[in-house]
């Protein structure tokens, strides 16, 4: 059922609380089963998302604009080279015409500061499809995949090893609102920068630093980790030497529990983070997770345009 509210901008997990995730969430379950059973219900009908990318993308652009498509809508792609961007215009001012445009924007940006910049003159919805700091969306796909294999999120042990970055942040404002445990283990050079420890301490004891890549992981649930390179990074050989005692391989994931689950949010690099035995083994969910962006996305969208059931 649609409701009629104020702007409703997806930007980060801790500006919700559990139950207003939790609809989302249901809405994306909902929409998956519905999918599957042949039936695409039109909720976003004639409207328009625009989609900007600052960098390359495969599966937030491809997921975004069929999950649109999906749900009766259309979209738009643009790039920050194609725009007056590359001019120096400014966020605020292409939130302001965008809005006069399109009925909704989604932004992959490295500058968390710019989304906010643009969410804040836009009077459409916004939607963070990746910064530097957070990846909301991917975090949405991974609960959801975790509960269709094993159950709610909120009795399980995450952990995360490799370096901190944005994903792990967002997996930290999830355990923070949803419950559950995490353990994070990284090396020194590459740990959590004074936000993320800031968000750490908030979880009020649910989020454990930990040295020991293979402490981190014992008994847990559900291990992550995710590329030790990503867009931008200079330092590749450094990033590889130091990162390489917390590739998740055979060895390591057989200190989780017996039934615990593997992610990766993808790209991966196979050999570096994560051994291919344990990417393509049984214990590996990547595929699902990746699938489960669309269906997540599209729960994301239709609460951004005022649904909050189906």
């Amino acid at each position: 059922m649609a409701s009629t509210s104020p702007i409703r901008h997806f930007l980060d997990i801790k500006q919700f609380d559990a139950a207003t995730l939790r609809r989302i969430l249901d809405m994306s379950v909902r929409l998956k089963k519905l999918l599957g059973e042949g039936e695409r219900p039109a909720l976003l009908k004639d409207r328009v998302l625009a989609m900007i990318f600052e960098r390359e993308s495969t599966r937030t652009r491809v997921s975004f604009d069929v999950g649109m498509r999906q749900l009766g809508g259309e979209t738009i792609m643009l790039t920050g080279k194609e725009m007056q961007l590359s001019r120096e215009e400014t966020l605020a001012d292409t939130a302001r015409v965008m809005s006069r445009y399109v009925d909704a924007i989604m932004i992959r940006i490295l500058s968390h500061d710019d989304l906010l910049e643009l969410a804040g003159a836009a009077s459409v919805p916004v939607i963070n499809g990746l910064t530097r700091v957070s990846h909301p969306c991917q975090i949405l796909a991974d609960i959801q995949t975790f509960e269709e294999h094993r159950g709610p999120i909120g009795e399980a042990k995450v952990a995360w090893v490799g370096d901190a970055n944005n994903v792990m942040t967002s997996w930290v404002h999830a355990v923070t609102t949803f419950g559950g445990t995490m353990t994070i283990s990284t090396p020194k050079e590459y740990g959590p920068d004074q936000g993320m420890l800031s968000d750490i301490a908030d979880a009020g004891g649910r989020v454990e630093l930990i040295d020991d890549p293979r402490a981190a992981v014992e008994g847990a649930d559900l291990v992550i980790t995710d590329t030790w390179v990503s867009m931008g990074d200079s330092d590749v050989n450094e990033r590889r030497r130091i990162l390489k005692p917390y590739r998740v391989d055979k060895s390591l994931m057989n200190l989780a529990a017996k039934k615990a689950l593997f992610m990766h949010c993808l790209p991966a690099h196979r050999g570096d983070e994560v051994t291919s035995d344990v990417m393509d083994g049984p214990q590996s969910v990547v595929f699902d997770e990746a699938e489960n962006r669309l269906h997540a996305q599209k729960g994301v969208l239709a609460w951004c345009f005022g649904w909050d059931e189906i």
